[in-house]
């Protein structure tokens, strides 16, 4: 077997659930083995793997090796498995979702990986004690909090789920049984997680050394911690200046807010808003020749009956990229549901939560419209790396590879910017847009303090109250996440501003002859790969 293929192979073994949302479904049955041996058996396989493909040169090769190195940096540091308790609840529960949220087989063909994947969930959570001595309190809150959820979802949920289409007597018997081991198993780790130490407060911090390595190998950065830092230090105060100016009108940020959650759809065209505004986005990129965009649709619904109480307490994407190894002709967006089900005033909380600008900015052109969802479609079928065809998909609790990520998340946010400069958006949406900015930017200096030590978790929540307006929870939450995977919270800013240099970069150089259109297809053909270096090799393409 070539040293790429065994990376592979390697990869979609030790990551069956990655694989199973990735579209490759050799491994649906199972869940992986996350305990000390079986992750140090990994390391040294993927230190064979690496010797092997030291030899090449080309970019999956390249890829392969930072994505081993991330690897390795993570297992060693005892930051990810060892210490977060939220990461196996995750992955135990999206692993039985993965087979049950898309008919990427007939339903009765997913049944027994289902059952199967289910019957190993007692198994997989009890390698967990053995793995973790202590945990930050906020992880554990999340994985006990992950554990009640687990329980309903498996049962009244999975009840719905198969009601839909009534299975066969012997293999509803089988999932029913499956399910309700999976639920002991879930309690059983909820009152194992209630006894669980609490880590002291810097074990929020991944530390300098595996956050440099996150930075060198996985964003292919060559700018250190403080660099970056300064830089955003700098360009924050910039554009909190112009948000300022753009909320004077309202006399106040909270004013401005008030006036974006007022103006919202009514419950009637809650759904027909989402597609009226991702047809005038396709037709408006279309027209100003901005990037290819091929027939792919999205189809906005409600979230299913079946998911509806355990979504909202997961991490639950409304939507989750397609998987590049499975056959879409439309992709399924599922947003909150507001309908009858609900009462009036419920209704209108929640229609001012996904307000106009909520639906334009974040459901449509970030994530449906020409973000996410354009660069996922040239990752599956543009991409010039194979590596980079799949390093982005989502999976259980972050995407497959860590590496994807600058040019996953910096397309969205850069898209949904010039989407803003190229006057699409209306003057709430510009505003919220402009906000968006300020906490982009945030988010990175919350990063990066995070992790180096020299902002405590406390620290980071406050800063996000007082520096982007976030209700207190929110930043609780927010900081939750941005403590859980390191480098993250950076890579939006990180790859957004990437590609803006770049793209003036080009401009400069080719003058007249420069064009949207040729930039962005160039760019989105190298799949999800670190913005850096998709710049160094279309610098040297050029040149």
């Amino acid at each position: 077997m070539l040293p790429l293929d065994r990376f592979f192979a390697e990869y979609y073994e030790r990551h069956p659930v990655n694989a199973t949302f990735t579209g490759v479904h050799d491994h649906d049955h199972r869940l992986p083995d996350w305990s000390r041996v079986a992750r140090h058996a990994e390391i040294n396989e993927l230190r064979v793997i690496r010797s092997a493909l030291g030899a090449h040169t080309d970019l999956d090769a390249e890829l392969a090796r930072a994505n081993i190195d991330v690897r390795i940096a993570e297992f060693e540091s005892g930051f990810f498995h060892d210490r977060n308790p939220a990461l196996w609840t995750g992955e135990a529960i999206f692993g039985a979702v993965s087979l049950m949220l898309r008919p990427f087989a007939p339903r009765a063909a997913r049944l027994p990986s289902l059952a199967s994947r289910l019957e190993a969930v007692p198994g997989f959570l009890a390698a967990a004690p053995a793995s973790i001595a202590s945990a930050p309190a906020r992880w554990r809150e999340r994985a006990d909090n992950e554990c009640r959820v687990a329980v309903e979802l498996f049962t009244t949920g999975l009840a719905g789920w198969l009601a839909e289409e009534p299975p066969p007597a012997t293999i509803a018997e089988r999932l029913r049984a499956a399910a309700a081991d999976a639920c002991a198993a879930f309690a059983r780790m909820g009152e194992w997680l209630a006894a669980l130490p609490e880590s002291p407060a810097n074990a929020y911090a991944a530390g300098a050394s595996l956050y440099e390595t996150l930075l060198r190998r996985g964003h292919f950065t060559d700018e250190s911690p403080s660099a970056l830092l300064t830089r955003a230090k700098r360009e924050i105060v910039e554009e909190r200046t112009r948000l300022a100016a753009m909320t004077e009108p309202y006399g106040n940020w909270s004013a401005a807010a008030e006036a974006m959650a007022a103006d919202h759809p009514t419950a009637g065209d809650y759904i027909a808003a989402f597609h009226t505004r991702w047809d005038e986005c396709r037709s408006f990129a279309l027209e100003n020749d901005v990037v290819e965009w091929p027939e792919w649709p999205i189809r906005y619904s409600a979230m299913p009956m079946w998911a509806r109480e355990a979504a909202p307490s997961l991490y639950w994407l409304f939507y989750r990229s397609p998987a590049p190894r499975d056959p879409y002709t439309s992709m399924d967006y599922l947003v909150t549901p507001i309908d009858g089900s609900i009462g009036p005033d419920e209704q209108e909380r929640r229609l001012r939560a996904w307000n106009h600008s909520t639906i334009t900015l974040n459901h449509v052109v970030h994530h449906g419209a020409i973000g996410h969802h354009v660069q996922n479609w040239y990752a599956t079928h543009r991409s010039r790396s194979r590596v980079g065809t799949i390093a982005a998909v989502d999976c259980a609790s972050r995407i497959g590879m860590f590496l994807g990520g600058s040019m996953a998340e910096g397309w969205a946010c850069y898209a949904t910017g010039l989407m803003d400069e190229m006057g699409f958006l209306t003057p709430l949406e510009q505003l919220s847009e402009q906000h968006t900015r300020v906490r982009m930017l945030a988010r990175a200096i919350v990063d990066i303090n995070l992790h180096t030590g020299t902002m405590t978790f406390d620290e980071a929540a406050a800063y996000y109250v007082k520096t982007v307006g976030m209700p207190t929870a929110t930043a609780a939450a927010e900081t939750t996440r941005n403590s859980m995977f390191p480098g993250t919270a950076l890579m939006y800013w990180l790859g957004t501003s990437g590609i803006l240099a770049l793209r003036e970069k080009r401009r400069a150089t080719l003058g007249a002859a420069f064009t949207l259109r040729a930039f962005h297809d160039e760019l989105l053909s190298w799949g999800a790969i670190p913005v850096p270096l998709a710049a160094r090799l279309m610098t040297e393409r050029a040149a």
